[in-house]
């Protein structure tokens, strides 16, 4: 059975301001003015976020042309993400580590799974104005379509 989110497109995006893989404050409202997609995964050092956050870097330069912030966010603290980061050669994607408060930007986005202490899979875009504007959770063994994100945020879908 799939979980009711709380969040619904067209909410005003929870405000955050997380660490990012070299200690720099990541901030939601620092961002306005951009589109921001915010791909939730579950741990570093895994298989199929390892391949979730290198589609999102592989994607680098789309996400810039098209006015969008990619975050990949996992309840990892700051120098697991920059180890892990280091190792699968993420630089460009601030890989954003929500480990304190424990998710709680997960908890904000309802895609924290309470009972394995981790984030969901899913990814969330915000428009430039600060309001969800999609919202798309997966099975924690599932990789996220990369191309099926673009195409949201080019508005195809």
């Amino acid at each position: 059975m799939e979980k009711e989110m709380k969040l619904k497109v067209g909410d005003p995006a929870p405000d955050f301001a997380i660490p990012n893989q070299n200690g720099e404050t990541v901030a939601l409202k620092d961002l306005k003015g951009k589109k921001v997609l915010l791909s939730f995964h579950p741990l570093a050092f895994t298989p199929i976020c390892e391949i979730q956050m290198k589609g999102l870097e592989a994607k680098n330069a789309v996400f810039e042309e098209l006015n969008t912030t990619a975050l990949g966010i996992s309840v990892d603290s700051g120098p697991a993400k920059k180890a892990w980061g280091k190792e699968i050669g993420v630089e460009k994607t601030p890989l954003i580590a929500d480990f304190w408060p424990h998710g709680d930007v997960a908890k904000k986005y309802d895609i924290f799974i309470e009972e394995k202490g981790i984030s969901g899979r899913g990814n969330i875009l915000i428009d430039e104005k600060g309001k969800i504007e999609w919202i798309k959770v997966y099975p924690l063994k599932n990789l996220p379509d990369i191309e099926e994100v673009i195409s949201v945020i080019r508005g195809e879908k």
